[in-house]
């Protein structure tokens, strides 16, 4: 198998790259037929300047999941481009945020091409999926993809229908340079459908308007140090809560004392004061089961009030989360820390004051509602019945056409009887059979009311449709129709015939538990595609099956 792979001696060019999981990454291009370098960069020093004033604007106290958008001026395969790469961890809502920003700055500079891609590679035509072309496939979607002026621009074949005459698949694929010769050359057309680019970037109709809706505030019982760092810098809590969710028995060992003042962060002189979450990181802090340990073994626990045990829960894991970022050697690097151990120094030598009561005010904001953390099983259940609530941008939000959710009830319904049958076990679970029966009777419904139409076939039209959708060339598509009107249809009539006759044989001799069933019915579809003249063969005395070219030649 061909992988366009070049090992030592064969002119290697370094090991394919690979994006992590849970990473988005961006690359920015001046793409101009007579652009000097030293322009190219000038123009990327603005688009740079320009992004950060856009995410200044649009994210105002808003906070990543792990990190942040960021373009950097690089130079690769010698050409200037601005570059980055986002990990997103399980917030997806910050990949297409990040999406959503490159494509405001393509429509701020429009002269800049703007590529995106991520672990599952173009995941725009992902989302994407049931509008595209049948030439466009994974295998060669690499550099096709560009967001320019904010629209989203597709790089065609260079050969339409060379994939339906079997051309090496290799001959298709694109690299840097070639997708920047064919965007700079005038003669060269690149493709714009409205239903591709409605269908990509159906997510970012929410932006901007929906941006704080990723975060959550709450009431949160810390301690007052801690409560004096997250009022430094919000962003800080991201990092905290990932240690606490990727734990580790390495990282939950500075845990593992009494010692109150071995602790960064120990329980004392606590504060309730409103903590700002992403709601992906407060569900993460919140739904996992965790022992405190012993420091804070007896904080809070003796709250009548079951909001303040939560709160005191939810501030013994924050703490706890901090407590393990600091002191784990796996994160010293991460920027957050050094500027987090700044802070505590400032604190020590007195050059920085802990906040009073009166600072940690609640500044206007109020303790969320926590409710969408529960699971809808309402509107789950109007979903199965094929009864989704109506979106007025996208039409039913039901899943599934009409013939799916029919089944899908179907399947809850005959498994819900099983259920409640004391005496049913798996051999009598047969509804999936049932509905696949459903399905045959459907079928020949619509094959007899269609039957006058397959006679009405218009070949000329078909061919311009197949010509169209797949871009077969008119010589190949000759040979395919001619093949079709040579073969004799009352040849194809008595293999439907055959067939059908064999299906209805198996169908009976399943219902019948004796032992030569299956053998008389292999027997009477060997006799009904021979009396058809597919089946040419005969039988020598050993039992061994030969063709009947075979014969003549013994």
């Amino acid at each position: 198998m061909e992988d366009g792979f070049k090992w030592f001696g064969e002119g290697f060019d370094g090991f394919p790259k690979l994006i992590p999981e849970d990473c988005v990454e961006y690359s920015i291009y001046v793409v101009g037929a007579e652009s000097e370098d030293i322009d190219v960069r000038d123009k990327l020093r603005q688009v740079q300047n320009a992004a950060s004033q856009l995410t200044k604007q649009l994210l105002k106290g808003f906070i990543w999941q792990r990190e942040a958008f960021a373009l950097t001026l690089e130079r690769q395969a010698g050409r200037s481009i601005l570059h980055g790469r986002t990990n997103y961890g399980d917030s997806i809502n910050d990949e297409w945020l990040v999406v959503y920003i490159l494509r405001e700055l393509s429509r701020q500079f429009p002269d800049i091409w703007v590529r995106v891609i991520d672990a599952d590679g173009q995941f725009l035509l992902i989302e994407a999926a049931n509008a595209l072309p049948i030439w466009l496939n994974p295998e060669i979607a690499d550099f096709r993809v560009w967001i320019n002026n904010g629209k989203l621009l597709l790089i065609p074949l260079e050969e339409p229908g060379g994939r339906a005459r079997g051309f090496d698949h290799n001959t298709d694929n694109l690299t840097l340079e070639k997708a920047i010769a064919w965007i700079t050359n005038p003669k060269k057309t690149l493709l714009h459908s409205s239903k591709i680019e409605v269908e990509a970037f159906f997510r970012l109709q929410k932006y901007p308007g929906t941006i704080a809706d990723s975060l959550h505030n709450a009431l949160t019982r810390i301690p007052r140090k801690l409560a004096y760092i997250l009022r430094s810098k919000a962003e800080y809590i991201s990092p905290a809560v990932d240690a606490f969710y990727l734990r580790d028995p390495i990282a939950l060992k500075p845990l593992q004392t009494r010692d109150l003042d071995s602790l960064t962060f120990p329980p004392n002189d606590l504060v309730t004061t409103l903590v700002k979450f992403t709601k992906v990181g407060y569900a993460q802090l919140t739904s996992q089961q965790f022992s405190a340990p012993p420091a804070w073994a007896r904080m809070g626990r003796q709250e009548a009030d079951a909001k303040i045990r939560n709160q005191a829960d939810t501030g013994m894991k924050l703490a706890c989360g901090f407590e393990m970022l600091m002191a784990d050697p796996q994160h010293k690097d991460k920027p957050a820390v050094r500027e987090i151990a700044m802070l505590l120094e400032d604190l020590e030598a007195g050059e920085a004051q802990l906040p009073s009561d009166d600072d940690l005010g609640d500044g206007g904001l109020e303790d969320e509602d926590d409710s969408w953390l529960d699971i809808n099983y309402e509107e789950f259940e109007e979903n199965l019945a094929g009864r989704g609530r109506e979106n007025p941008d996208r039409g039913a939000t039901n899943f599934g056409a009409n013939s799916a959710q029919e089944n899908l009830k179907k399947i809850v319904e005959r498994f819900e009887n099983v259920m409640k049958d004391e005496e049913a076990g798996l051999e009598n679970a047969d509804y999936l059979d049932d509905i696949d029966d459903d399905d045959d009777d459907d079928s020949s419904q619509q094959t007899s009311t269609t039957s006058d139409a397959e006679a009405n076939f218009n070949e000329v039209e078909f061919t311009a449709m197949m010509r169209e959708t797949m871009g077969m060339p008119a010589d190949v598509m000759e040979e395919m129709m001619s093949s079709i009107r040579t073969s004799p249809s009352s040849q194809r009539r008595e293999i439907d015939t055959a067939f059908k006759r064999s299906d209805e044989v198996l169908v009976s001799s399943s219902e019948d538990e004796d032992e030569g069933g299956i053998d008389q019915a292999m027997q009477q579809t060997e006799k009904e595609l021979r009396d058809a003249g597919i089946l040419e063969v005969g039988l020598e005395a050993d039992g061994k099956t030969i063709t009947q070219h075979e014969k003549s030649a013994t």
